[in-house]
């Protein structure tokens, strides 16, 4: 980024300092939450651009002085200094995802492995909303089929951040998708052999903006109610509250049963169906889309896996980025952050080597 570049960001900076004061701007909740993030996106890069700049003024200076030996050791180590801060000011100013301060929606389903699959999908669920509790993050469970066993044949969550910021929970999940595979002896397993199972994730960033713009005409839905049910399918409820919509040109199918009104669950149907067609809207449109959307997987085939839970071992893999660690059972109460930060740390590093290849 050049020097005209670099002080168009710092007047936007400015400007967004003073948006911020103006308790004016404050009354309108998505317009202070969308100045609020940007603002949060530009401070790191503008601090490290302020300290940058100087450094360079010490190193001029001290370097003028350099008879005298402290301010020699200063200009030594000033210049040491100052690669990095350029290093970290490059990748400050890689393209970011413009997705990374927003919400998400999540989809686990159970795949191969019968009731066994439907187990792990719920454990999925748990480690999600534990490692959501973890950092402060709401949670609502949109929909959800309980099996006998107490897992799940599929589920649909919202998670949202209670405040704006650049690294939101979109930064953290959207490597997410795809088959999760595990390895455990099931509780039903009179032999204590080894099974081998699956579930699919899918992740959605919840862009009310982008999620607005999608016009859905009524003639495309097919839209069904029916009653709530608990596990096993058994209704609990008298009333048809809750809704399945299928959108008919891609056969995208979307259920909510866990509102108390039929108006309420459709409503958040219709939320999770827009931003599906968002999602996919724009992975068509940008063929160069982000790997996080790109290589999500929409089939729940063993083979096809982008981590593995092996119990016996107390061993997770992320088979993307060659992790490995041995704290299973830290990572299914939530303690996610390993694992999260090696996915991000190589698009970091892949980013920057493109960059670098320019």
């Amino acid at each position: 980024m050049d020097a005209s570049s670099l002080g168009e960001l710092l007047n936007e900076y400015d400007e967004l300092e003073r948006s911020l004061a103006d308790p004016a701007v404050h009354g309108d909740q998505d317009k202070a939450r969308k100045l609020g993030r940007r603002y949060s996106e530009l401070t790191p890069i503008v601090r490290t651009l302020r300290e940058l700049e100087s450094a360079r003024d010490d190193l001029a200076a001290a370097t003028e002085m350099a008879e005298d030996e402290a301010f020699a050791a200063e200009a030594a180590e000033l210049t040491d200094k100052i690669p990095r801060l350029e290093t970290k000011l490059t990748e400050l100013l890689l393209p970011r995802d413009p997705h990374d301060g927003s919400d998400v929606i999540m989809e686990i389903k159970s795949g191969e492995g019968g009731d066994e699959s439907a187990l792990f999908a719920g454990d999925l669920l748990r480690m999600y909303l534990r490692y959501a509790e973890r950092h402060g993050w709401q949670t609502e469970v949109l929909d959800g089929t309980e099996t006998e066993l107490g897992g799940y044949k599929d589920a649909t969550v919202t998670i949202k951040s209670k405040t704006a910021t650049v690294d939101g929970v979109w930064s953290r999940f959207k490597f997410e998708g795809g088959v999760h595979r595990v390895q455990r002896v099931p509780a039903t397993e009179s032999q204590g052999r080894i099974h081998t199972s699956a579930a699919g994730v899918l992740v959605y960033p919840d862009v009310q903006d982008a999620v607005a713009d999608v016009d859905i005409p009524e003639k495309d839905l097919r839209i069904d109610v029916f009653r709530s049910s608990g596990k096993g399918g058994q209704s609990v409820n008298t009333t048809d509250s809750a809704v399945r919509i299928t959108h008919l040109p891609t056969g995208i199918v979307v259920s909510c049963q866990n509102e108390r009104s039929q108006l309420q669950n459709k409503t958040r149907a219709m939320q999770v169906l827009r931003a599906r067609l968002a999602a996919a809207a724009e992975e068509e449109a940008q063929k160069q889309a982000s790997a996080a959307r790109a290589s999500q997987v929409r089939t729940v085939d063993r083979s096809e896996r982008v981590r593995t839970y092996n119990y016996p071992e107390n061993r997770i893999s992320d088979h993307r980025v060659n992790y490995k660690a041995y704290n299973l059972d830290q990572v299914l109460n939530g303690d996610l952050d390993n694992v999260l930060d090696a996915l991000a740390m190589a698009d970091r590093d892949e980013r920057l080597a493109a960059h670098q290849s320019v």
